[in-house]
């Protein structure tokens, strides 16, 4: 492989353009870049953008069929509104205004959730609509929603004369710590594929082959023009590098009718959102966070950290 000279940049300049964008999801693409970056990039979204979730429980009284621990963990799991978390509020770990007690307008929001059962022929549902914080601003995504009909994640069931009574602390956190602080449902990217037809081999084709050899594709990627009688790619995203078509095609002694290739600097991501915070501000965030990583790089290589593995790529 070869070198760049001394003093090349490796710098690149990737675009992005939305595809489609709802506040829990949102699909683009990602080009003029490598896998690298893209994975980068779906890591930091999925492990290193901080949002809120329920650290701390004290549970003052629980006559339920469950466990202080099961309740506990059930309440950790819920999202919670998260929209301040990158900016307005401190990790607790570096907070010097409190002691870790939860009662700190920097780094904790105090939930309260107080339920008893008293109809002796019905249960009781609790669930995240009857916690109550002390910050409106955030809350059980479920509350943040007034407009749906849902009637929030069930914590647990109580029958008559049973009850529940706690005292939660919500703080700011990353799934690289815990799951339940990670704002990510799902973060998915696959290359951008490339798929060029042989038309001159596709036309020694009879069209009851060509329907056969369409349809040797698990996923709807090729169709054949009603008019024209010619194959056509109606959907490449929807092919997941299966060879199935190119393994047809040599079946059929047609080997080279079709080939598929990988654009390694073109990238399709998908991203859904807990709904703590919007796709949006979870991609920005995202990004936000990288740049974090790599001024951090780039101010140990102002230090001279790096000197030693400069000199080494540059010499070889």
């Amino acid at each position: 492989m070869e070198r760049p000279a001394a003093g090349a940049s490796y710098q690149r300049f990737p675009r992005v353009r939305i595809r489609e964008l709802r506040d829990e999801y949102a699909k683009f693409e990602l080009r003029d870049t490598d896998a690298s970056m893209a994975n980068a990039l779906r890591r930091v979204m999925i492990a290193e953008v901080p949002t809120v979730a329920i650290d701390l429980v004290e549970i003052e009284s629980n006559s339920s069929v469950l466990t202080d621990e099961f309740i506990a963990h059930r309440l950790g799991l819920i999202p919670l509104t998260s929209s301040a978390a990158m900016s307005a509020m401190r990790f607790s770990r570096d907070c010097d205004a409190c002691d870790g007690d939860g009662s700190c307008e920097y780094c904790s929001i105090e939930f309260h959730l107080a339920a008893r059962a008293t109809d002796s022929g019905q249960t009781l549902e609790v669930t995240a609509m009857d916690l109550r914080s002390t910050d409106p601003k955030v809350c059980p995504v479920d509350q943040a929603d007034a407009a749906g009909d849902s009637r929030g994640i069930l914590i647990v069931k109580l029958r008559c004369g049973q009850e529940l009574r706690l005292r939660a602390i919500a703080r700011k956190g990353i799934g690289k710590d815990h799951a339940k602080w990670s704002p990510a449902a799902t973060v998915t990217f696959m290359y951008e594929p490339d798929i060029c037809i042989n038309e001159e081999l596709m036309e020694t084709l009879t069209l009851e082959e060509k329907q056969s050899w369409v349809e040797s594709s698990p996923t709807k990627v090729f169709d054949i023009d009603p008019v024209t009688q010619q194959v056509t790619v109606v959907d490449p995203e929807a092919y997941t590098y299966d060879d199935e078509v190119i393994k047809k095609a040599e079946a059929m002694g047609k080997p080279g009718l079709v080939e598929i290739n990988a654009k390694e600097d073109s990238f399709v991501f998908t991203v859904e959102t807990t709904g703590a915070i919007t796709a949006y501000e979870l991609i920005m965030n995202a990004i936000t966070v990288l740049r974090q990583k790599l001024d951090a790089i780039r101010l140990q290589d102002d230090d001279g950290d790096l000197g030693e593995l400069d000199a080494h790529l540059v010499g070889g």
